[in-house]
């Protein structure tokens, strides 16, 4: 089965907040992505971040949708940090420029806005090959 989370942030992204998602991979898992979006309701609204983990390619993909064109895909990582079965916890850090990705506590990636003002981005949607224990 199919994880499927969308989850309001209240009053919109700002700087300092830090959003943690906390779950376990799937024994066998294709890809999961956690996405920033700015209306939870309508998927065609501009998404401030799509965080996408594919286990095949072992590629983590970033890019951000702004009036309906996505922009330039970001891959480059340092490692791959998941592991089919292994619990995760990642934690999404809005800083004036960027958000912050760390996983496990170690920098994963940066990924500098696109989106402002940063608090029209008031949801997060996580779907995928994984089983949330905490999102918070």
């Amino acid at each position: 089965q199919v994880e499927q989370y969308v989850g309001e942030i209240k009053g919109g992204m700002r700087p300092t907040m830090k959003l943690t998602v906390i779950g376990m991979v799937h024994s066998k898992p294709k890809s999961f992505s956690v996405t920033l979006l700015c209306d939870p309701v309508d998927p065609n609204k501009d998404v401030a971040l799509l965080f996408t983990v594919n286990f095949s390619e072992k590629s983590i993909t970033r890019n951000a949708r702004i009036a309906g064109k996505w922009g330039r895909e970001e891959k480059t990582i340092p490692y791959f940090p998941f592991t089919a079965g292994d619990t995760f916890k990642m934690e999404l850090l809005c800083e004036h420029q960027q958000i912050r990705v760390l996983l496990d506590g170690r920098q994963l990636c940066d990924f500098a806005h696109r989106i402002q003002p940063l608090n029209l981005v008031n949801a997060l949607r996580i779907s995928g090959d994984i089983k949330l224990t905490k999102v918070a």
